[in-house]
């Protein structure tokens, strides 16, 4: 679908947080205000309104292997900036991320909220699965739990079932789905409530407008936005001339093709100039369309450096005006981004629909 498209259809369904209130605000010219501090996931998961992935912080997009010291000086200096959501999963590292995450935020555990995913497990499998997470998390419950991508050969009543048991011995609290089929998610919700959905969703990738966040309105899920500044695309660190080194995953993305990028940039120069306009960052506009969309949008920035920590933390005080969200709206609609998100084959594992029970 195009972009235009898209961007109408999500102005129809997945728009309403923000432009309900560019309705009710357009006779006063208040600003639209974005929700500091704190945003409900789901029925009960309360956590702060930007969160922190940790990803990249036992290997970069670069290949690099950053100092395990200064990464968890960066999480422990999240949490003192507001910050109580914080992501992880077994396949980062892999498992070394849930091992820096866990020692950095032992000292003030009951006061955050951890999310983790596990890949693909059996049912059978899972409680084993969630054993070796708590114990790299250095805790006892795991507060979101998600399946990081839908099993082709289980259905996913089987997998919530598993979860369910182990919600009932306090080990898990909340769980979700990642990049998950629409009926799987219907099916998963009636077999137990979900509480978020993880998708990638940006100024970059825009699909979930089209059918998932209507449904997680629909269904009262929250919605935790993976890449939320495109894999750095957003915040102006990639140009024309930018070729990944040898391993860094985004080489593999036709939108970052050398044939693709020059009409992508477009995007780029407009989130510039309006960040100019609003003495802010690329990174926190970026940040700010999201938490503009809807009151339940939780994103989950990444970062190895503290300065981009706390650039993006910041994003949540960055105001505009309903004239001026249209305006930005009104060029984006213009904008028709070129490539495929990711690799064909990383993309063949978005949206599978889980085999129905028999």
């Amino acid at each position: 679908m195009k972009r235009r498209n898209l961007f109408k259809a999500g102005l129809a369904v997945a728009g309403g947080g923000l432009l309900a209130s560019v309705a009710s605000a357009q006779k006063t010219g208040t600003p639209v205000t974005i929700v500091k501090g704190k945003r409900r996931l789901g029925q009960q998961l309360e956590v702060s309104s930007i969160g922190l992935g940790v990803q990249n912080m036992p290997r970069t997009y670069q290949t690099t292997i950053p100092s395990r010291p200064e990464m968890i000086n960066i999480i422990r200096k999240a949490f003192e900036n507001g910050v109580t959501l914080f992501d992880t999963a077994e396949v980062y590292g892999p498992l070394e991320s849930e091992r820096i995450l866990g020692e950095a935020v032992a000292p003030f555990r009951n006061k955050i909220v951890l999310e983790t995913k596990f890949f693909r497990s059996r049912p059978e499998q899972l409680k084993e699965k969630v054993e070796g997470m708590l114990k790299r998390l250095r805790t006892d419950r795991i507060d979101l739990l998600y399946q990081h991508r839908v099993d082709r050969e289980v259905p996913i009543e089987d997998i919530v079932g598993a979860i369910k048991n182990l919600i009932d011995e306090g080990k898990v609290l909340h769980y979700g789905l990642s990049e998950p089929g629409l009926q799987t998610i219907r099916r998963a919700h009636a077999t137990h409530p979900v509480t978020a959905i993880q998708n990638e969703y940006s100024l970059l990738w825009r699909g979930p407008e089209k059918a998932v966040l209507p449904l997680c309105e629909e269904l009262g899920i929250g919605f935790v936005p993976w890449s939320p500044l495109g894999v750095g695309f957003l915040t102006g660190a990639i140009d024309a001339n930018t070729r990944f080194a040898q391993g860094d995953i985004r080489g593999g993305e036709g939108r970052f093709t050398p044939e693709n990028l020059p009409n992508n940039l477009a995007l780029v120069a407009l989130i510039k100039k309006w960040a100019e306009q609003k003495s802010a960052t690329p990174a926190q506009i970026s940040l700010a369309w999201l938490l503009a969309q809807k009151p339940w949008i939780v994103p989950i920035p990444g970062t190895t450096q503290m300065a981009h920590m706390l650039e993006n933390n910041g994003a949540d005080q960055v105001r505009l005006s309903v004239d001026e969200w249209t305006s930005f709206n009104t060029d984006l609609d213009k904008i028709e981004i070129k490539g495929l998100r990711l690799p064909q084959g990383v993309l063949n594992m978005s949206d599978v629909e889980a085999p129905e029970k028999k």
